[in-house]
C-alpha cells in the first residue's frame, strides 16, 4: 500500500476563495433603497425627472455653444500643414 498523499488522488479544494475575496472587497459607492410611502415615492420621481431635464438641457447648451464657432483647437495645425 501506498503511504502518504499520491499525485493527483485527494479531490480540489471547491473555490471558496472567491466568496471570501467578495466579502472582503464590498462594492464601493452609496446604496440606494428606493421609498415606500407615496410622499416619498412622488418626491423621488419628481428628482428623478428634474434631473433629467437638467442634464438635458445642459448637454444642448454644450451642442449649441460647441457648434456655434470655428474650433480653435484645429486652426494650429491647419496653420502648420500651410
Amino acid at each position: 500500500m501506498v503511504q502518504g498523499k499520491t499525485k493527483g488522488l485527494h479531490s480540489k479544494v471547491s473555490s471558496s476563495r472567491q466568496a471570501a475575496k467578495a466579502a472582503a472587497n464590498p462594492k464601493k459607492g452609496k446604496r440606494y433603497i428606493p421609498p415606500k410611502k407615496t410622499a416619498l415615492v412622488r418626491q423621488a420621481s419628481m428628482r428623478q425627472s428634474l434631473t433629467a431635464k437638467i442634464n438635458k438641457s445642459i448637454e444642448q447648451q454644450m451642442v449649441s455653444a460647441a457648434s456655434a464657432g470655428k474650433l480653435s483647437i484645429m486652426k494650429n495645425t491647419l496653420d502648420a500643414y500651410v
